[in-house]
């Protein structure tokens, strides 16, 4: 099984600009998630798909390899589409160009859900600790089904009272689960994917992955024990400057 991990990064963050060439830890924030990514056992290859040339001269100025995407891309899996039409693979990665801290655990567990018979799309969820994240409408919540399939992914606290029963041990298949934005697809699915048409809960939701539900199409859900924190606002990058350390080149 030939694995390709590619990483969509744009420009254009609209919490924090610029958001793949922050470099005060002394590398890009892109380049973390590259190093992170040349790691793992089972990947093949790591490509940055982008609309940038500023990020594309970044990623090859330390030794990555990355290709440019079309400006009109509106989410991540269509700009990876696009990436992927040129390069030779049976599973495709999107991986966040905003996870620095990915753990290599996760990705492997990724890989292994797409290793299963039948799985076409597949992705990551991890317990919800408490009433604060699972309330948290930018943690975004998944129920499954007995096979391990989604069933839905919301932004509300669902499914309702699961905190409750998992706190008694009585419904331990019922805990409340965090989606983790790791997705992989088999590669011909990943083109029949891009090319659905967006639908109501989509939009609805903001949430790009209920498109596949949406058309009838199945998600294997894979389970880890935790996720390191993205990086979405500049509170997000300082905490991540303090764990590693700071003191690089500003920007």
């Amino acid at each position: 099984m030939r694995t390709v991990a590619i990483v969509p990064a744009r420009y254009g963050s609209t919490r924090l600009p610029g958001k793949p060439l922050l470099r005060r830890t002394g590398k890009y924030l892109i380049q973390h998630v590259v190093e992170r990514l040349a790691s793992v056992r089972g990947l093949d290859r790591v490509l940055v798909a982008t609309d940038d040339a500023r990020i594309q001269d970044a990623v090859r100025s330390f030794g990555g390899e990355s290709v440019m995407t079309s400006p009109e891309h509106l989410s991540g899996s269509d700009r990876v589409a696009e990436a992927a039409r040129s390069i030779e693979a049976d599973v495709v990665l999107n991986v966040q160009g905003d996870e620095p801290e990915i753990a290599a655990s996760s990705l492997q567990a990724l890989l292994g859900v797409m290793e299963k018979p039948g799985v076409v799309m597949g992705t990551l969820a991890c317990p919800i600790p408490d009433r604060r994240e699972f309330a948290d409408p930018s943690k975004v919540k998944v129920v499954c089904d007995l096979h391990g399939d989604a069933l839905y992914f919301s932004r509300a606290s669902i499914p309702h009272g699961a905190l409750e029963a998992a706190s008694t041990g009585q419904t331990p298949a019922g805990r409340p689960l965090r989606h983790v934005g790791l997705y992989g697809f088999r590669r011909d699915f990943l083109f029949t994917f891009a090319g659905l048409p967006p639908t109501p809960l989509e939009r609805l939701e903001r949430l790009e992955q209920l498109r596949a539900l949406e058309h009838g199409h199945r998600i294997r859900v894979g389970w880890v024990d935790g996720h390191p924190p993205g990086i979405d606002t500049p509170e997000d990058y300082e905490g991540f400057v303090g764990r590693v350390g700071g003191g690089g080149v500003r920007g």
